[in-house]
């Protein structure tokens, strides 16, 4: 079943008198190029992968073209009998109506690959892209990589680099676990209906070692978080705060590790912040 234009995601809408809804992000892909991109970028090789978001199930249809097996979670239990129609031909495609955030993600791997490095692919709605990222990345998951479409300001987040506008908390949380790097960009108008904005396609490598060795990784990122908690403040002025300790002494912990106590959060690099974290250990 071809259903990846703009005239076949209208018309399977109006089979099925499928109305969008705008709360739950659903701006469909209708570019095969794309498709084909996210689902490579995926690396899935035959493996096993978890879809976050099926929508019509244009991007399932090129996972399971790939994988041996593809677990999609879709929140909109409406599109259950339009996933039903568009994937009749894979038998390897489970669809679990459920609400992602409120799964338990390793519960599901572990049951549904056992002993299987997996990947996750989605076309993330923008309203719960950095909640569901992080998630998954806090989780500590069996997968080997993470590819997502989000929101162009998002993806700029993802990849940032220390001392650019774009890095944050998020920034740093990605190069700690992951190698981010992003694979393409998607123009609003390849979306039905089209979002206000544009879209990037990202990928994250999860690494074999985290990037920086920490001695406490929360307090660590304690630290990160108190550093972008007030960006036109100095660095010594967000710690002395969000750890409620005495000026002095926290520019003595920051001088011994070489961090001048007057830059601000968004200069430091990912190994500044571990010795600095690790000093204040």
């Amino acid at each position: 079943m071809s259903f990846v234009s703009p005239t076949d995601i209208k018309r399977i809408a109006a089979k099925y008198d499928f109305r969008f809804k705008k709360g739950l992000g659903q701006n469909f892909l209708t570019s095969q190029e794309v498709l084909e991109d996210i689902a490579e970028a995926a690396e899935i090789d035959g493996g096993g992968v978890i879809e976050i978001g099926p929508g019509f199930g244009v991007l399932t249809n090129e996972l399971a073209k790939r994988a041996d097996k593809v677990v999609a979670l879709e929140i909109d239990d409406r599109l259950m009998p339009v996933l039903a129609d568009t994937l009749s031909e894979y038998d390897n495609v489970k669809i679990i109506n459920r609400d992602v955030m409120k799964m338990d993600i390793a519960a599901l791997i572990a049951e549904e690959f056992p002993g299987e490095r997996i990947s996750i692919a989605a076309n993330l709605p923008y309203y719960i892209t950095t909640p569901i990222i992080t998630t998954i990345i806090e989780a500590r998951l069996n997968i080997k990589n993470l590819v997502v479409m989000v929101q162009k300001e998002v993806a700029d987040r993802i990849t940032a680099q220390p001392g650019t506008k774009d890095y944050g908390a998020l920034s740093v949380l990605c190069a700690y676990y992951t190698e981010a790097e992003t694979i393409r960009r998607v123009p609003a108008e390849l979306f039905v209906p089209p979002p206000k904005v544009d879209s990037t396609v990202v990928r994250m490598r999860f690494r074999e070692e985290k990037a920086v060795s920490v001695n406490d990784e929360k307090l660590f990122f304690k630290v990160v978080k108190a550093a972008f908690s007030q960006r036109r403040k100095t660095l010594l002025n967000c710690l002395a705060s969000g750890f409620s300790t005495d000026k002095a002494e926290t520019a003595k912990i920051m001088e011994s590790v070489g961090i001048d106590p007057m830059r601000r959060g968004e200069t430091l690099s990912l190994s500044e912040f571990a010795n600095l974290a690790n000093a204040m250990y």
